[in-house]
């Protein structure tokens, strides 16, 4: 589903690597976490699978397709949630979405039917066609959440996808996490919150210093608590 290959990355201001070497590779059908403290590499490393940003050294795939050679191909299996509400907040909920099904290619049938279902799920019927700039932080953040799904994508990728949201939305979201990956597909997201995590999802990495420490089978015996003694000993030296 996603092979990530010795990926580095580096910004123009600093010769240290945000990311340094990683290499991970996400199967089809499960929820995937990805663990840092805020600098650990989280964002910088999403950014590079999504071909927001580009990359010095290393390989990314996604269903085959090479983000770099076959960027098209690539993106059109990913839906990404990004952690600052990037959208044009002068269109409406329903512009919204409709711009992103036509950018996929999506028919009218489909958009109509899947919108319909999204929008019951996350109680947004009254709000979908008022202006975004006008949503709370939750309300666009589902919004955000239906327009990366309009697609049905085989890669779902959020990056920090619980902060700020109360909790009836989070209990949504996860929902639609589990659903997804019922279907064979995946779901990889970034989060710092190590009980979350532990909780839902089949395997879990840490990052930290944009390096791979650890990856976790969560559905092993006593791996849970593996993960939080782990990566509870990264939050305390870097406390130190």
């Amino acid at each position: 589903m996603l092979v990530i290959d010795n990926l580095r990355k580096k910004y123009l201001s600093t010769d240290i690597y945000a990311v340094d070497g990683l290499s991970l590779e996400l199967k089809e059908g499960e929820i995937f976490g990805f663990l840092g403290q805020n600098g650990a590499g989280k964002s910088t490393t999403i950014k590079c699978i999504t071909g927001i940003y580009p990359f010095e050294c290393g390989e990314i795939t996604i269903c085959g397709h090479s983000i770099k050679k076959e960027s098209i191909a690539a993106k059109l299996n990913i839906g990404y949630v990004p952690d600052n509400h990037s959208v044009y907040e002068k269109l409406t909920g329903r512009e919204y979405v409709n711009y992103i099904a036509d950018l996929y290619d999506v028919t009218l049938e489909k958009r109509e039917e899947r919108l319909n279902k999204y929008l019951k799920i996350f109680k947004l019927e009254t709000a979908v066609d008022r202006q975004i700039k006008g949503y709370s932080h939750g309300m666009k953040q589902k919004i955000c959440i239906i327009a990366a799904l309009i697609h049905e994508p085989k890669l779902w990728i959020l990056d920090e996808p619980m902060v700020g949201l109360d909790p009836q939305s989070i209990f949504e979201i996860i929902e639609n996490m589990k659903q997804h990956c019922a279907k064979g597909n995946t779901v990889f997201f970034s989060s710092h919150n190590i009980d979350l995590v532990a909780k839902l999802c089949n395997r879990a990495a840490i990052i930290d210093g944009g390096k791979l420490c650890e990856v976790i089978d969560l559905n092993v015996n006593n791996n849970r608590e593996k993960l939080e003694t782990i990566f509870r000993s990264y939050t305390m030296a870097e406390g130190n």
